[in-house]
């Protein structure tokens, strides 16, 4: 069972360059949430907050009681045995094989025997669909499979909170879609709390539970994935969107000149929400909501052609 992360008014600045600031919002437990943003909104240095690697201006950081802002050194040791990390690139070491590679984390930090090791490798390995290539080099196999192998070796020491950054990164949309299907299926399985940063719309609009947008250093929104697919906030509807008329420009936001010549323009209409990318097996994750669901109790008309099952551009495994 994953564990919540609850922020509270979280600020960071590097000198007197502010990065985002007043960020507040819960995480929900065993959930997939999505963290999106215009490149430069600091969704990676987000990220490296929550596990404590940069420390924050202000605010609060609680995982399971502990503020990890503020919290000791050795208290913090203790609360990232609970994450997993899967760096944007896979972060391989290239001396090593892919066994070793995953291997690493358990001989550093548990007394386990070579024998349990190598049980747990294979089973990771095996859950990514990396077995049959454990003597392989980094460098001998695709960008897909490094980020397979990164993903094997953050579940060694079974987190019970999974980070993600960009893990479409170089990464064709085939590629995407099927690394997309197995964090479904992960989290099904190890019923963690996932939070993945992207850039990829689709992965937005069909693999979460929850989506949160970093816009103009704060930010602009985060609930379940139909509150923000739904949304008429113009930055939230141009971004999710991926539409040209809004407030968000080439330099992240638009002069008061763009802005003029855009206020007599109607944005398009919002598309239809598609389905939500279920597990491979059919069997809906303990923190799938039905789809219309979020609408249905709040009283939101969906777009629309909402809802349909061909609406959803993953492909499964």
């Amino acid at each position: 069972m994953g564990v919540e992360i609850e922020v509270n008014n979280l600020t960071k600045s590097f000198g007197k360059q502010l990065i985002w600031g007043g960020v507040t919002l819960t995480i929900p437990a065993g959930e997939i949430s999505v963290m999106l943003g215009p490149s430069g909104t600091g969704k990676s240095v987000f990220l490296k907050a929550l596990i404590g690697l940069l420390k924050p201006d202000e605010g609060e950081i609680i995982i399971e009681g502990v503020d990890i802002a503020s919290c000791s050194e050795k208290q913090l040791y203790e609360i990232r045995k609970l994450f997993g990390v899967l760096f944007q690139d896979g972060a391989m070491f290239g001396s090593m094989n892919l066994y070793d590679n995953v291997a690493f984390p358990l001989r550093e930090h548990t007394k386990k025997s070579e024998s349990d090791i190598k049980r747990i490798v294979m089973e990771k390995m095996d859950m990514v669909g990396l077995v049959g290539a454990e003597d392989k080099l980094p460098g001998e196999i695709s960008g897909g499979m490094r980020k397979r192998a990164g993903l094997a070796r953050a579940l060694v020491l079974d987190p019970e909170i999974l980070l993600i950054d960009e893990p479409d990164s170089g990464l064709d949309p085939v590629r995407t879609a099927f690394i997309n299907q197995l964090f479904v299926d992960l989290n099904a399985q190890i019923d963690a709390t996932f939070l993945i940063v992207t850039h990829d719309i689709n992965t937005a609009r069909t693999v979460p539970d929850n989506i949160g947008l970093l816009y103009h250093k704060h930010l602009a929104m985060f609930g379940p994935r139909e509150m923000l697919l739904s949304s008429e906030e113009p930055v939230v509807r141009q971004f999710l969107n991926a539409q040209t008329v809004g407030p968000i420009g080439m330099s992240e936001e638009k002069d008061a000149n763009d802005l003029e010549a855009e206020k007599d323009m109607d944005m398009p209409p919002l598309p239809p929400i598609p389905m939500q990318l279920e597990p491979s097996n059919g069997v809906p994750r303990r923190s799938q909501r039905p789809p219309g669901g979020w609408c249905r109790d709040n009283g939101v008309t969906p777009p629309p052609g909402s809802f349909q099952e061909n609406m959803s551009m993953a492909t499964k495994l």
